[in-house]
């Protein structure tokens, strides 16, 4: 084989790679915080304080610059009633000041319906702005990747 054609032949996969590369990259190329979203889902009940509040925190932090959306099911049904107790841990606030602010915001904050269901209650019992989930809203609420975060 002549020289020639053996550096040609060995050319064409690094051009490719280079090629390829710097069109995968250019492709993936976008503003996180037009698109993607962090579905935050917390399952903790009123007895588990700290879990609570870190979900719903982790919610207020990420709809600062990202689009959220919060559903509750399981124990954490007993959060989101207008009977429900106000859980406060430093440096977290208080449960119902940010479930209000969540609210307030825009960010969907989503009740089980099958949960709510199961508690004996009603989509009338929930908080103020506090919905009954709809499988839809799980897939509308952004436009890009969606990240999970359970508690």
């Amino acid at each position: 084989m002549p020289a020639r054609l053996a550096r040609f032949l060995v050319l064409i996969p690094v051009a490719a790679a280079v090629s390829f590369g710097s069109g995968c990259a250019a492709t993936h190329e976008r503003s996180a915080a037009d698109s993607d979203g962090a579905f935050v889902h917390i399952k903790s009940g009123p007895d588990e304080t700290h879990r609570v509040m870190m979900g719903l925190r982790m919610a207020q932090i990420m709809a600062e610059d990202r689009d959220v959306l919060v559903y509750l099911d399981v124990d954490a049904i007993d959060l989101v009633l207008r009977d429900s107790p106000d859980l406060a841990m430093e440096p977290f606030g208080s449960s119902h000041a940010v479930i209000r602010d969540l609210v307030d915001r825009g960010v969907p904050v989503f009740a089980c319906p099958g949960c709510l269901q199961a508690a004996g209650k009603t989509p009338e019992d929930l908080m103020p702005g506090v919905r009954v989930a709809e499988k839809d809203a799980f897939f509308d609420f952004t436009e890009g990747r969606i990240l999970t975060i359970d508690y």
